[in-house]
């Protein structure tokens, strides 16, 4: 598919069409459609987990294409929060990925939270920072009472 006709596919949606696409990318190891969902925007933010803070597409693209020349990503997103207003969202969201060990396949579980800013391009992600996160977090309804600052 021609990467006009990619970026065409998340142009104009809601900050939701935006994040499905992110995390179909991911799934597929689709460099193009992941990138248009990024912000054309020299401060764009990515945080992998235990990873540094990567600064602008060439730094985020450069590090997808890292991880997806090792396979995809299996990261299917739970449990999501939102904050929404005219130009800006926020998604405070659990995923749950599939990981490959020694002792067969397992769930590995990261707390993500994803930033999109409505452009004249229509809603584009601008921040992802994911961080380690743990099974008790999936269990519905758990709220944590840990407060690091």
């Amino acid at each position: 598919m021609p990467k006009a006709k990619l970026q065409a596919a998340t142009v104009g949606g809601s900050p939701d069409d935006i994040e499905a696409a992110f995390y179909e990318a991911l799934q597929t190891g689709n460099i193009e459609r992941l990138m248009a969902c990024w912000a054309d925007e020299d401060e764009v933010v990515c945080v992998h987990p235990g990873g540094q803070r990567l600064v602008g597409a060439a730094a985020i693209r450069a590090s997808f294409e890292g991880l997806f020349a090792n396979g995809t990503l299996q990261a299917k997103p739970m449990q999501v929060r939102k904050v929404e207003s005219l130009a800006s969202a926020m998604h405070n969201l659990l995923e749950v990925v599939d990981v490959m060990t020694p002792q067969g396949p397992r769930n590995a579980y990261v707390i993500a939270t994803n930033v999109y800013h409505r452009t004249p391009q229509g809603w584009r992600m601008v921040a992802h920072h994911a961080s380690p996160g743990t099974p008790y977090e999936i269990q519905e309804g758990l709220e944590s009472t840990q407060v690091l600052h």
